[in-house]
């Protein structure tokens, strides 16, 4: 044989050889065909051979997997419309089962999407908005998860879990929900307002009953203490009065002439007027 003949028979013993064997990565499993028909799985990582030229090396991944679903509309028992986008975490733990039914992970997702969405459609639909967005979300998720992990058993995947990442009301009736809401503060402002109103008024109904017993108090004790004046102011009169009568009734007309006599004042008066008995002169 000459040298070209040599050359190609290395390089078909070469293409045998590498045909051969196949390297299984950290993470990965997968299952060995041969002219399509099953023969074998693999699941560690590791150099493995393989019939050259007949047998097919089918990989798949052991990692855990995420279908991210578009958000989509459903309805909830109080007849909203709620949109949610699910997302969905998985696995494949069956290679030759996951193989048969589904064939990659573009066809397990299909059928996995389809079936979280109809479990998270009749679920949705058995409980009202206000539950979904509050304390319900999450039983309502792990009862979602569990119907699906049944039914994906058969395509070879273990479900691990099924979670919403937003959960709001549709467009249309966003503005309606917001009205409401917007209705609903008004009116409880409203209920404190008059609240408010009708205890400043109890306050000043209050205030103003104080303020007339005080005032009615402090008059009481002003005219107490104006008669215990007049009274003790009597009685130095009447004392004054008895020591000196004269001086007395002096001091008592001088007291008239200032309050009754000014400059524009006129008096015309008998000169035997008692009132002008200290004023009239000797003939």
């Amino acid at each position: 044989m000459n040298r070209f003949t040599w050359i190609v028979l290395i390089g078909v013993g070469i293409w045998i050889g590498l045909d051969s064997f196949y390297v299984v990565q950290e993470g990965e499993q997968g299952i060995v065909t041969k002219f399509g028909e099953y023969r074998y799985s693999f699941m560690e990582p590791g150099l493995k051979w393989k019939s050259p030229f007949a047998d097919t090396v089918h990989r798949m991944q052991k990692r855990i997997l995420t279908s991210d679903v578009p958000p989509a509309e459903y309805q909830t028992l109080d007849k909203n419309k709620l949109v949610a986008d699910p997302v969905t975490r998985w696995r494949i733990v069956d290679p030759i089962t996951f193989f048969k039914k589904v064939r990659d992970v573009s066809g397990a997702k299909a059928r996995l999407d389809d079936i979280v969405n109809s479990e998270l459609r009749r679920k949705i639909a058995s409980h009202d908005f206000s539950d979904i967005i509050g304390g319900e979300r999450d039983p309502l998720m792990d009862s979602v998860a569990q119907n699906a992990r049944e039914q994906v058993k058969l395509f070879g995947i273990q479900l691990v879990d099924v979670r919403i990442k937003r959960a709001d009301l549709s467009q249309e009736v966003e503005e309606s929900v917001f009205q409401r809401m917007r209705a609903e503060r008004d009116r409880i402002a409203k209920r404190y307002r008059s609240e408010g109103e009708e205890e400043a008024a109890k306050i000043r109904a209050d205030t103003d009953k104080l303020k007339a017993i005080l005032l009615a108090q402090a008059y009481e004790k002003a005219q107490e203490l104006r008669g215990e004046g007049d009274a003790q102011g009597i009685a130095i009169y009447a004392n004054a009065y008895n020591k000196d009568p004269e001086f007395y009734s002096f001091t008592r007309t001088l007291e008239a002439y200032e309050l009754g006599i000014d400059p524009k004042t006129h008096l015309v008066l008998s000169t035997s007027n008692d009132l002008l008995k200290f004023i009239a002169s000797d003939d």
